[in-house]
C-alpha cells in the first residue's frame, strides 16, 4: 500500500512561485503529457496540485 504523506516542508512558498528540479518519470506517462501539445510541465504541474489539494481536503476532514 502506497503512503499517501508528503514530509510538512519547513517554509511553504506560495502557489506560482516555481523551482527547477529534475524528476523522473515514467516513460509512457511524460509522452502522454507531452502529446497534449505545448505546456506538457504546467499541466503535470497542475495533476500534483490538485492531488495534493485533494490529500490535504481529506487529511483535513480527518480521513
Amino acid at each position: 500500500m502506497v503512503q499517501n504523506h508528503v514530509a510538512p516542508v519547513a517554509k511553504q512558498q506560495p502557489a506560482g512561485v516555481k523551482q527547477i528540479v529534475t524528476i523522473r518519470l515514467d516513460v509512457d506517462m511524460l509522452e502522454w503529457f507531452k502529446a497534449a501539445g505545448p505546456g506538457y510541465q504546467t499541466r503535470i504541474n497542475q495533476v500534483l496540485r490538485e492531488h495534493m489539494d485533494a490529500q490535504r481536503a481529506a487529511e483535513a476532514a480527518g480521513n
